[in-house]
């Protein structure tokens, strides 16, 4: 037996896993000493009641013969394909329910995707970005390659015409920089993607933050995307799903590559590997997409959104330069005096008791950079803004 040697090419530490590891070890030196977490990027608000009395009602139909569920839909429940859908079109963006398929979530899309794909691919990313993106490839033996995000372009990469990219990742609300890019600019990677008989595989999984009326929430806002992209959604954020865990993907049927349907490739994927997401979870998720459901997830939206605003605000006194934070909710801060990231996440984390994530971890453009989550409750995020304000 031989193991995927690609997987030992993998950093040993996971960004997230060493963030809770030296948390751990402040925690343990500190008995006592309060935390203000705004690191890792988990809700803290609970589910809308409107939500969870659903999933009690579809529970209950679990218990009679009459209304029982046993394995669903591979592609996911009509019902929850059509309200996405409908989701789609109160934008304007037309997407057939066909094409919708439901998961427990968009990590695991964005990983299992990777299974349609040759490994003689060169895939693009943004950096930084998410590590998923470059950790799955990598297992997968891809070569990969980046377009840089700076300070001066304001942490969205735009395509070079000299570089080849057979597959390419885009995140737009952007984890970790909350940067978003306009329709300009993503119909310029669609050309490029186009020019270059290229794949886009575009993760919303922040759309449902953006506040700007201009700025685009889907690819599929793109004419022609359709031909060219997969987008990649969840409810981990817009609903407060991270525990419950349901999302969904889109893989148009007009997608044609190398003479095979990518829509017809990743039915048979999520046939094989997957019995379905369950169907309480998908009752809940469908009650997201109703006007009440949509209007009580907004509300927590909106209250994380302001903790943004919050800690923006604070770095903005401090005289700190950060982006983010109006269409995301995450605050992309520059580490003051040209720090290291992980030597700035100790300081604040032993000085404070603030922990950020380093964002070194999301790639090399991302040292000296730290990210904040605003999905902390208002006391933790008002507390860490008084130390963040005061900051030299």
């Amino acid at each position: 037996m031989k193991v995927n040697h690609h997987a030992l090419e993998l950093e040993q530490n996971y960004l997230f896993s060493e963030v809770a590891k030296r948390i751990r070890a402040f925690q343990a030196a500190h008995p006592g000493r309060e935390l203000l977490k705004l690191s890792i990027g988990d809700v803290t608000r609970p589910l809308a009641k409107i939500i969870t009395d659903e999933m009690k009602a579809a529970a209950e139909d679990m218990s009679h013969a009459e209304t029982f569920h046993g394995y669903g839909a591979e592609q996911g429940e009509p019902f929850l394909r059509e309200a996405i859908a409908g989701y789609y079109q109160k934008r304007g963006i037309a997407v057939d329910p066909a094409d919708v398929f439901i998961s427990d979530g968009a990590k695991c899309d964005l990983g299992n995707l990777c299974d349609l794909f040759d490994a003689d691919n060169t895939v693009l990313l943004p950096d930084p970005v998410y590590p998923v993106y470059y950790d799955t490839n990598i297992m997968a033996g891809r070569r990969v390659i980046f377009a840089r995000g700076t300070k001066e372009n304001g942490f969205l990469p735009m395509p070079d015409a000299d570089v080849h990219a057979d597959i390419i990742y885009l995140c737009s609300p952007n984890n970790p920089t909350g940067a978003v890019y306009t329709k300009e600019q993503l119909a310029a990677w669609f050309a490029y993607a186009k020019e270059n008989g290229a794949l886009i595989l575009f993760d919303a999984a922040y759309e449902a933050y953006i506040r700007d009326p201009e700025l685009p929430h889907s690819i599929f806002e793109i004419d022609g995307a359709e031909r060219c992209a997969i987008e990649i959604n969840s409810l981990s954020k817009t609903a407060g799903f991270t525990g419950v865990r349901c999302g969904w993907t889109v893989v148009p049927r007009t997608l044609q590559f190398d003479g095979a349907s990518l829509h017809d490739m990743w039915f048979r994927r999520m046939a094989t590997k997957y019995n379905g997401t369950a169907y309480i979870i998908q009752r809940a998720a469908a009650k997201v997409f109703t006007e009440e459901g949509l209007r009580a997830v907004h509300g927590d939206i909106d209250y994380y959104m302001e903790n943004a605003r919050i800690i923006k605000a604070a770095l903005t006194k401090a005289g700190i330069h950060s982006v983010g934070g109006g269409n995301a909710p995450y605050v992309w801060m520059e580490c003051p005096g040209g720090a290291d990231s992980w030597t700035y996440f100790d300081y604040l984390l032993n000085s404070f008791g603030i922990a950020g994530t380093p964002g070194a971890g999301f790639g090399a453009a991302g040292q000296g950079w730290l990210r904040f989550s605003s999905f902390g409750t208002r006391e933790t995020v008002t507390k860490a803004a008084e130390y963040l304000a005061a900051l030299i």
